[in-house]
């Protein structure tokens, strides 16, 4: 984290979240139109949910809140890596074509990891 955290946006694995649900929702108006209320919406609402949560736990004001939030992102994050990877089985997209939102899934969730490693150890939890 580059300079002092006023607020969520000032997070970088926020941002990095945010990318990811942006990179979601243009690869999901891909999807066939069978799986507009079924693969595509849960996608979209686990990339969502992911920015979400850390804004909301960061907004909570105690650090036992904040960490219970990152590890609601971290498990929105795993959802849609492995619903990316269903993609792929079912035939939808190539690993290829997944593979920059698979690589940023990866990366926002050790974001999340490192930082509730550091908010504990700072918060003795």
């Amino acid at each position: 984290m580059n300079g002092p955290i006023h607020s969520y946006q000032d997070l970088e694995v926020w941002n990095r979240a945010m990318d990811l649900a942006e990179m979601t929702a243009y690869l999901v108006k891909k999807l066939p139109v069978e799986e507009k209320f079924a693969l595509s919406d849960q996608m979209r609402r686990a990339a969502v949910s992911i920015p979400s949560n850390i804004a909301e736990g960061q907004s909570r004001g105690s650090t036992k809140d904040f960490i219970k939030f990152l590890y609601f992102a971290r498990g929105s994050n795993s959802e849609l890596c492995t619903q990316f990877f269903l993609t792929v089985r079912m035939g939808y997209f190539t690993k290829e074509q997944i593979a920059p939102a698979v690589s940023l899934c990866n990366r926002v969730g050790q974001m999340l990891t490192s930082y509730i490693a550091s908010l504990r150890s700072k918060d003795d939890l």
